[in-house]
């Protein structure tokens, strides 16, 4: 266990500093090590104090390994005593003030700068100060120029995601969701107030998948409800659908499929209140397919596979739905048909499915890439195609190794205890040792 007590803190100045800020908001760990030398931290006490071996700390701040290990970045956080918030975490135990668990609320802080180099001290804003300063520098009334602006940055928010996973995305998200919401007490125009509630309501949904993207259920939870509320609050029955499809994925993942099942019925019965789009009916129809495939719910998943498909045959141009369902076109109807009809064991129609979208992937969503080829593998595999199954997951693989996923990475630790039946043979060995050297 990590020992935060024992010696030197590490002095609030230095926390507050930009580069220790933008070091933590990266994760850089090599900067992070490297800052709080200066303050008395060598390898030895950052190893003692972050239950790490100090040959590993030296890795790290020589910059030939990297923590991504999220049990080893909670260690990093309670050992340096480094407030959860600044890494992406929640609010440590150890906090008086807790930063995440409860969004709406900013933490002052107020304390001198640290330099570096020299030590001196001169008065700074932390970054919430300077939110509430930008806040009250648009005045009571933000204009329509700034609303563009969030929505596109929620945009290029879901781009990077797509690419590189949502790690290193969290904090700059979690920091626009406070601004956000800033300006949300400063609004006295109702308008306004309905608007900047929607793109809230879309930060909060964009931070509470990224944790569930990083299997953090539990923080990503919190977001969702907090995601909901928000939606809730300006009746966007729409977007309440949304967030209970993102809900009912969540409970899919932690084996509570009674529970997924409710949560996508009720996100049908929220999108019927907005009028029904037929783009997002099917999205959520597909959901509730996911929740009956995983109880093994034959009839239903193919009523609700085949209700997907009638409610996207409705789509006209004219009526695409808004634009946080756009991603769901024909084939990611397709492939996720594939991927339910994988789960209730019908490989042989579900593998040209998932194999036909493969063919015809863009690039741009590795992630989803790789998602798409585990389960290719999954089929293959069930089908007793070893040699195959292992050729796909290896190309999996390595389209995880380029993002910072971990629940694509949990999927291909899946497969490889799926091939212990196989293990003698030689792509199964090939790829439990790739697995071994690419996630290590």
């Amino acid at each position: 266990m990590p020992l935060p007590s024992a010696g030197p803190e590490i002095p609030k100045p230095m926390l507050s500093h930009p580069d220790m800020v933008a070091a933590c908001r990266e994760r850089n760990f090599a900067a992070i090590f490297k800052l709080v030398k200066r303050a008395g931290f060598y390898p030895s006490l950052i190893a003692r104090r972050c239950d790490m071996t100090p040959s590993r700390v030296a890795e790290v701040m020589s910059g030939r390994r990297q923590l991504r290990d999220m049990n080893v970045i909670e260690r990093v956080s309670d050992g340096l005593r480094i407030p959860g918030h600044m890494l992406g975490l929640a609010a440590r135990s150890w906090e008086t003030s807790p930063a995440i668990t409860t969004p709406l609320t900013p933490v002052p802080v107020r304390e001198a700068s640290w330099d570096p180099e020299c030590d001196s001290v001169k008065p700074m804003l932390s970054s919430t100060d300077l939110d509430v300063v930008l806040a009250t520098a648009l005045g009571p009334c933000p204009r329509d120029s700034t609303l563009r602006a969030l929505r596109s940055s929620i945009e290029d928010y879901w781009r990077r995601d797509d690419e590189h996973g949502g790690e290193a995305l969290r904090p700059a998200v979690v920091g626009q969701l406070r601004y956000v919401e800033s300006l949300i007490r400063n609004a006295n125009v109702q308008e306004f107030r309905k608007r900047l509630h929607s793109i809230a309501a879309e930060l909060a949904r964009l931070t509470g998948w990224t944790y569930f993207d990083a299997r953090q259920y539990g923080m990503a939870r919190q977001y969702f409800m907090h995601a909901l509320k928000l939606a809730q609050a300006i009746d966007d029955h729409e977007f309440v659908a949304n967030v209970l499809a993102s809900m009912s994925l969540l409970s899919t993942y932690q084996e509570r499929p009674v529970d997924a099942v409710t949560l996508a019925v009720a996100a049908q019965d929220s999108a019927a209140k907005a009028g029904g789009a037929p783009r997002v009916l099917s999205m959520l129809s597909m959901r509730e397919a996911f929740a009956h495939a995983t109880l093994s719910d034959r009839e239903a998943t193919h009523a609700a596979i085949n209700e997907a498909r009638e409610q996207f045959s409705r789509i006209s141009a004219g009526d695409p739905g808004p634009r946080w369902v756009a991603y769901f076109d024909h084939r990611k109807l397709t492939v996720d048909a594939g991927i339910a009809l994988s789960r209730l064991g019908e490989v042989t129609v579900a593998e040209p499915l998932i194999a036909d979208v493969l063919h015809e992937e863009q690039p741009g969503n590795p992630r989803g890439h790789a998602f798409h080829l585990f389960w290719l593998a999954m089929t293959q595999l069930h089908q007793g195609q070893v040699d195959q199954a292992c050729h796909t997951a290896m190309a999996a693989l390595e389209k995880a190794t380029a993002i910072d996923s971990q629940r694509v990475i949990g999927h291909l630790h899946e497969f490889g205890q799926r091939l212990a039946q196989h293990r003698k043979a030689p792509a199964a060995m090939a790829f439990e040792a790739e697995l071994r050297a690419s996630l290590h």
